[in-house]
């Protein structure tokens, strides 16, 4: 009984070893701050942001001429658009309703039915059974 015991505990301790093992692998590369491309692309977004903010909503490092190509293209987003005067950054409102349906009486729903059953017997008088091709 006490050799099954030890024989088990030698076990748990082989499968304790494997998975530390296993963790320091896991746990080397994690404890790593940041890959060095990434920290460059996290000071890069950094770097935007500030400037973005001092640039106080408009273009970041825009020349005029940029400047310009923009007012350009907006204007003619307006023209094309007619979106002069509206403002486009907020979401349309929709309003639907429902269309005013009137009820039919019995009378009129045998109107229609006769008015369908002549127009249905004229379509097919005037139908002659022609080919619609010579051969």
């Amino acid at each position: 009984m006490l050799t099954r015991i030890v024989s088990r505990l030698g076990a748990v301790r082989h499968t304790i070893v494997q998975q530390a093992q296993r963790n320091v692998g896991v746990t080397a590369v994690a404890a790593q701050k940041t890959d060095p491309i990434q920290q460059l692309f996290i000071d890069k977004i950094r770097e935007y942001s500030q400037k973005s903010k001092s640039a106080g909503g408009k273009l970041v490092d825009a020349t005029p001429s940029v400047e310009q190509s923009l007012k350009e293209e907006l204007e003619k987003i307006d023209r094309i658009f007619g979106a002069t005067g509206k403002d486009m950054t907020q979401f349309p409102t929709f309003s639907f309703t429902d269309p005013d349906l009137d009820a039919l009486g019995l009378g009129e729903v045998k109107e229609v039915q006769q008015v369908v059953k002549e127009s249905v017997v004229a379509d097919a008088q005037e139908e002659d059974n022609t080919p619609y091709f010579d051969y």
